[in-house]
């Protein structure tokens, strides 16, 4: 699907100015860069903060100038198809930076468009590396421990600063000059509400994802697996967690007894769950949910990454444990059958769930954050808030 090409335009700061612009472009991005402005706004009521990102950071307090959430895709061929829409939005954010002259602009994620932005206003001039006045910060550092390892030489030319949210990726910059911080994961800091909870006599938990091309690919293959699980004679009512109503929509196309649809934000708990890769593995990881992961993408997409990432795992809590806690199914391993295999096993098997909830711990004790403070604490020191 397209994004449609709009004369962007995004409006001036509120009250005249801006201390901080974020830029997150995607649904858990949105979340973390909320956090942080929560905290912020505590330590500094007067800061003024613009957004371009989600629903998530317009409530914490964030001037949204463009709601980048609702225009994420994932895959080389999505982003070549909307090629357009993203130039046009790319040279509209130069534009505002170039004008309004925020203190500091603190990236979130989204390397694909945020790395390049760094780039660009080093190039126009404008950061501090670049010999202008604007700060560029970092938070949520870039995979470059799974592919494009290089990249962290140019963000070392680009960027003066950045926080990262796994211990291990501290090291993975010691051969540059670019400050990295471990500032523990957002899913321990104290205010964090988990969205998801482990009760074993709960639904099924079914996860196909935030972006509406990846929902496409992967939720018919969960539902299939729950529809096996059924057919096998398993009664549990099988829940589906949306973030949008774009995704909404998606899901809404494929119907199926037991199946109930439910908004981000409400809280629910689950016995098992069969997950994309993405953030929500991490979340039912910590809560010690037994499951498995599947994922399929564009064929192309899929090759490529073959070629590019170099790793044994693609789940989060896999990789930081080195060690299989959600077995993954990959593109045509990804099959009813074997996931109403794990599905059944997650809800049945005792030995099962005590590993799980054994590396769930192990996941909590890895990711918690040290004593030198929050994502908040790190953004404030270097603005001066």
């Amino acid at each position: 699907m397209s994004q449609q090409l709009l004369p962007f335009r995004f409006p001036a700061p509120a009250g005249g100015g801006v201390d901080v612009l974020i830029v997150a472009g995607e649904h858990s991005g949105d979340e973390h860069a909320a956090r942080l402005v929560r905290e912020l706004a505590a330590m500094r009521p007067g800061l003024r903060v613009a957004a371009l990102g989600g629903p998530e950071l317009a409530a914490a307090g964030a001037q949204l100038l463009h709601n980048l959430t609702a225009s994420s895709v994932v895959g080389f061929v999505e982003v070549l198809k909307n090629y357009s829409f993203f130039k046009a939005l790319f040279e509209e954010t130069l534009r505002w930076i170039g004008e309004h002259r925020p203190r500091a602009v603190c990236f979130v994620d989204y390397p694909g468009f945020n790395l390049r932005l760094a780039a660009a206003l080093r190039e126009r001039g404008l950061s501090v590396k670049g010999g202008g006045a604007v700060q560029l910060l970092y938070y949520i550092s870039p995979q470059i421990w799974a592919w494009k390892g290089k990249r962290r030489f140019t963000m070392a030319r680009d960027l003066d600063a950045l926080a990262v949210i796994f211990p291990f990726e501290v090291a993975c910059y010691r051969d540059t000059d670019l400050p990295a911080e471990f500032v523990g994961h957002p899913f321990l800091a104290a205010d964090y509400v988990p969205p998801v909870r482990h009760d074993p006599g709960g639904p099924v938990l079914l996860l196909p994802g935030s972006r509406v091309q990846a929902v496409e690919r992967i939720y018919p293959i969960l539902l299939a697996a729950y529809r096996k699980y059924r057919a096998d004679g398993g009664e549990r009512e099988a829940v589906v967690i949306y973030p949008s109503e774009e995704v909404a929509a998606v899901l809404r196309r494929h119907e199926a007894q037991g199946c109930r649809l439910a908004p981000t934000g409400e809280p629910v708990v689950a016995a098992a769950v069969l997950t994309s890769s993405g953030t929500m593995s991490l979340h039912c990881a910590l809560a010690g949910i037994p499951g498995a992961i599947a994922y399929r993408t564009n064929p192309i997409t899929y090759l490529l990454a073959r070629w590019w990432v170099k790793l044994d795992y693609i789940g989060i809590a896999n990789l930081l444990l080195k060690e299989p806690m959600y077995p993954e199914y990959i593109q045509g391993a990804a099959t009813a059958e074997a996931l109403a295999v794990e599905l059944q096993a997650g809800l049945a098997d005792p030995a099962r769930l005590a590993g799980t909830q054994r590396q769930a711990e192990a996941l909590r004790t890895l990711l918690d954050q040290p004593a030198g403070g929050t994502a908040a604490d790190w953004l404030a020191r270097r603005i001066g808030a």
